[in-house]
């Protein structure tokens, strides 16, 4: 049975559980702090793309599920599927919840574009979890 193109709640579940998963363990590590105290702003930029292009390249090229054109929710702009603006919220805000949660910035004594800078990387990982949750979760 195909699944459905509407993108319910129990998908944004899905997404939260597999991006606090994943990126859990990496934002609480002081490696990761440690490099994200040496980024600059092309590092930034370089992990906020990937970000984008894992969560597109998960969701629409690496599920034959989904299919961007065919996409139900399209919502935000007429163009941007909500189930890809979650993907991307969730990828973030997880990490940020998850940082604060355990006091990571306090316990690193970092400053916040630092605290920033360890999201953005951390991401990358929450993004994979994400969408791989919402790709194998939501196909029963």
């Amino acid at each position: 049975m195909p699944r459905t193109t509407r993108f319910r709640l129990s998908d944004f579940v899905q997404q939260i559980v597999g991006g606090l998963f994943v990126s859990g363990p990496l934002v609480i590590t002081e490696e990761t702090w440690r490099l994200a105290e040496r980024m600059e702003i092309q590092h930034v930029v370089l992990t906020i793309v990937i970000v984008y292009l894992t969560g597109y390249g998960l969701l629409y090229k690496a599920d034959t599920q989904h299919n961007l054109s065919i996409e139900s929710d399209i919502g935000f702009g007429g163009v941007i599927p909500r189930r890809f603006v979650s993907l991307i919220l969730v990828s973030y805000l997880s990490v940020g919840l998850l940082a604060i949660a355990f006091a990571a910035p306090t316990t690193f004594a970092v400053t916040n574009a630092v605290t920033l800078r360890a999201i953005s990387m951390s991401a990358i990982f929450s993004m994979i979890g994400a969408a791989t949750a919402d790709t194998i979760l939501g196909q029963r």
